[in-house]
Formats: structure tokens, C-alpha cells, sequence
């Protein structure tokens, strides 16, 4: 039997949009990895579903996966499948109105598809002990010297690439 890998994440933005930086804290019942990464313009959203793509992005193999982080934007979207609907209707919200963040949204589907994912939502601020390291390692992160441009949000024609760092 495959055992539950944890994986906390937060995004943090100076600004709106600003720099900003994601956090990441990986469990399971031997090991513990943090992950971080800071932009020097982005939006909190956009921190916020990086952080979920960068852990993910860390296993090795295919895993189930409990993902909890306060952002309700990110845990809804998957939770309540409107990702997969904004995806399914060309990245549009209504004919009229597109959907953000389409390059990280498709990551991250891409990503669950690969992993059994149930994502939680956990209160921000509220002294959870991973969810409180997640917003340190984000707000530290963005606040670095010569960050990198967040490539998606300040050229959408590109993506943001990611680090394998994590083995299982």
C-alpha cells in the first residue's frame, strides 16, 4: 500500500502584482523537503498555483497525494473541477471572458492527471504549523535580489519551467 505524500504550499505577493514567491513543504513519513522560488513581478494567484505545480512537480513517481493550501482560488478551481471546465470551454470563463493563468492551470491539471491529488483548504494565518512555514519560504523567496521575471504573467507567450528536486 502506497503511503499519503503531504504537500503544504502558499504563495506570497508584494503588490498585486508584485514579487512574489511561492513555498513548499513535501512530507511523508520519512522524509521533509522545502521548496521556494521568488519572481520579480507576478501575481499572488499565480504564486499560489506555482507552489502547487512545484510540489508536484518534485515526485518521482506517480503518488497520492494530499495537497493543502489556503488559497481557496486554486482549491475550488481543482476541487469543484472548474479548471478542467475553463480548459474544456478554450480557457474562457464565458464567451466573452477568458480565464487567468491558463499556462499554469494546464500544469497543473497535467500534473494530477499523473498523481491522485485531493487538494484541501486550510484557514491562512490561522498557526498551522506547515502552512505557516510555506508563507515564510514564499515571502522570503519573494523578496530576493535579482529575481526572475515570472515569464507566463509577463510574457504569456511563455511558461514558467520548474525544478525536479524532490525523490521518493
Amino acid at each position: 500500500m502506497q503511503n499519503e505524500i503531504q504537500i503544504y504550499t502558499d504563495g506570497a505577493c508584494k503588490g498585486n502584482p508584485g514579487p512574489g514567491g511561492y513555498g513548499v513543504v513535501l512530507l511523508t513519513d520519512r522524509h521533509r523537503k522545502e521548496l521556494s522560488g521568488g519572481f520579480r513581478k507576478t501575481t499572488n494567484n499565480r504564486m499560489e498555483l506555482l507552489a502547487c505545480i512545484e510540489g508536484l512537480s518534485a515526485l518521482k513517481r506517480p503518488s497520492v497525494v494530499v495537497l493543502t493550501s489556503d488559497s481557496k482560488y486554486v482549491v475550488d478551481a481543482m476541487a469543484k473541477g472548474w479548471s478542467r471546465k475553463w480548459c474544456a470551454k478554450g480557457w474562457k470563463l464565458s464567451p466573452s471572458k477568458p480565464a487567468k493563468n491558463p499556462d499554469l492551470w494546464s500544469r497543473l491539471l497535467a500534473l494530477c492527471d499523473e498523481h491522485d491529488v485531493r487538494f484541501e483548504w486550510v484557514k491562512g494565518h490561522s498557526a498551522h504549523p506547515e502552512n505557516e512555514r510555506c508563507d515564510i519560504l514564499a515571502v522570503e523567496a519573494s523578496t530576493g535580489k535579482e529575481l526572475p521575471p515570472d515569464a507566463g504573467f509577463e510574457d504569456p507567450a511563455q511558461s514558467v519551467a520548474g525544478d525536479d528536486l524532490f525523490s521518493l
